[in-house]
Order: structure tokens, then sequence, then C-alpha cells
């Protein structure tokens, strides 16, 4: 299995996020990825940095590590602009980039931002149009798409790529974004789901390679969970209110989708999401950052897997 970091790059500061990065480039994790938010969930006025800039200075501060957002909101970038930017990103890490999309669901920055928050249908037109449209860019000399919400007439987009810049789809959602991501993706990115869901989405993605014409295996799986591991079993209980403090009124029905406990059930967790079929597990961080657990994570848990 491989593993890697998520940051939700709210309430820190530039320094922290620079030293999280440094730390993981130097720790052996195979990725780190950021989200793609204007505002915190539970606080609008929270400080929150954007995705793109801090994925081009990981790109030139890394050396190892894989970057990337999960997931882009299709809704927020015109999809030339997304795909211009990442080749730049890529080219600057050396080829390290990954391009992360999905449909968007957070009303409150749509409306604060200016950006239209449309019906669920919509926006997963959007988004089917957005990675049509991005795997087409990536790919081709040049495009041309005419749909609803994308219109691309005779598009170059150069440089491609340093190397293969994969794109992933982000979701959960059975009906539209699991067959767009056998459609267009290279990967699939499911986030905050216990074992048996991982299992029936992953096998309703199955379903939908076969309909597609598309090999299953041919598509990586991630999962991100929220990361309130415990660097020792004493520090559990401390972690365990962390946890009950940022999630709220969810932290009982996301507990499924979370790494909680001491690294010793943290092994036990992960290994059941390995039985059924995970590739890599992100571990997502909202700060202020557990340093003792992450070292706890990469030097007891991690080495259970190799």
């Amino acid at each position: 299995m491989r593993f890697g970091v998520h940051i939700g790059q709210q309430n820190c500061t530039i320094d922290d996020l620079r030293r999280l990065w440094t730390w993981a480039d130097g720790s052996g994790l195979y990725w780190m990825s950021v989200w793609d938010h204007f505002y915190n969930k539970t606080d609008d006025s929270a400080p929150h940095f954007e995705a793109i800039p801090l994925m081009a200075a990981m790109a030139v501060e890394t050396r190892t590590l894989r970057i990337g957002c999960l997931v882009f909101c299709a809704a927020y970038r015109n999809p030339g602009l997304l795909t211009k930017s990442m080749v730049t990103i890529d080219h600057l890490s050396g080829g390290r980039a990954t391009v992360g999309l999905g449909a968007g669901w957070h009303q409150p920055e749509y409306r604060a931002y200016g950006y239209p928050f449309g019906t669920v249908k919509e926006r997963m037109d959007l988004l089917e149009e957005n990675a049509s449209a991005v795997r087409q860019l990536l790919t081709q000399e040049t495009t041309d798409l005419h749909g609803t919400y994308v219109r691309l007439d005779n598009a170059y987009a150069n440089p491609k790529p340093a190397g293969r810049l994969p794109l992933w789809i982000g979701g959960v959602g059975e009906k539209r974004t699991l067959r767009i991501t056998a459609r267009y993706g290279d990967g699939w990115n499911a986030a905050y789901i216990g074992p048996e869901d991982f299992q029936h989405k992953s096998a309703v993605l199955d379903h939908w390679c076969d309909t597609e014409g598309r090999d299953p295996a041919s598509l990586e799986r991630s999962l991100n969970l929220y990361f309130y591991m415990g660097a020792s079993e004493a520090a559990v209980p401390a972690t365990t209110t962390r946890m009950r403090e940022q999630l709220q009124a969810e932290a009982d029905s996301r507990r499924a989708g979370a790494l909680t406990g001491s690294p010793r059930q943290a092994v036990e967790r992960i290994g059941a999401y390995r039985d059924v079929g995970v590739d890599w597990i992100n571990v997502a961080i909202r700060p202020p950052i557990d340093w003792d657990a992450l070292q706890a994570f990469v030097e007891e848990v991690v080495p259970a897997f190799a």
C-alpha cells in the first residue's frame, strides 16, 4: 500500500504548510494533497489558503512526493486554465503532479464568491464536461468541445505534461460520479467511508468499467481518512476530544471514515481497507497539526504495510 497526507489548508500559516510538505517529502510518504475550498465548513471567516499556488510551492520545494488536489471543484475554474496550471506545476515538479476533479458541494462559498450553485444534475453535467475537456487537452494536439458549460475551439494546451499527468475523479455517487471515473479517470478517490462502504462503491466502479469497456484494474483507488490517531494509547482521549470539537455534530456519523485509536489499532483498521482493495490511504488533517501522531504514523503504522 501507499500512504500520503491530505491537508485542509485552513487555520494555519504558510510556515505550517511548508513544514508539513518538507516533513512528508523526507518521511518516505508517497503523496501530499490540498483541498479546493475558500471557506471552512464551520467558520466562513477562518483563514484559508488557495490550492494552486500551494501546489506550485510544493512542486519546487519537494523531491519525491506526488502532488495533487483532492479535488478541484469543477465550477471554480475554466478547464483550459486548470489544465494549463496543472501542466505548469507538473513541469515544476519534474512530472509529479496529479489533477483531481469533483462536482463541488459547499454552497456558502459558491454564493459568497458569485459561482452559480446548480442542481445535482447540473453540477454532475459540469463535472463530466470538465473531465472530458481536461482529458482531451492533456492528450490531444487540439481540442474542440461544444458543451452546455464548456466551449473549446481548436484549443492548444502546449507544452504537454512532463509525463502522463493523471486525472483523478473524487466522490462516491453511484449513478454519475463513478461512471465518469470509469470513462475519464486514471484514478478514483473516496473520502471518509468505512471498509464495507468502500468495497461496495468499488464494486459499482467495476460495473461501470465493464459498461465503458475499461479494465477495472487500470484504475487506482485511494481513500482519505480523517486523522485522529493518537501517538500512543495515552494520547487517544485527547485526539478523540479534538475530533468531536472539529467535526462537531458529524463526529459520530463520520467516525467510520476516521483513523482513530492507537497506532496498533490504526494498523488493524488500515488492514481492513487493504483487504477490500484500497491502493493507498491519505490521512486527512485539519490544523492544528498533531506532529507526534504523524511521526508515530510513519514509524509504527506505515512499515506494517511495506
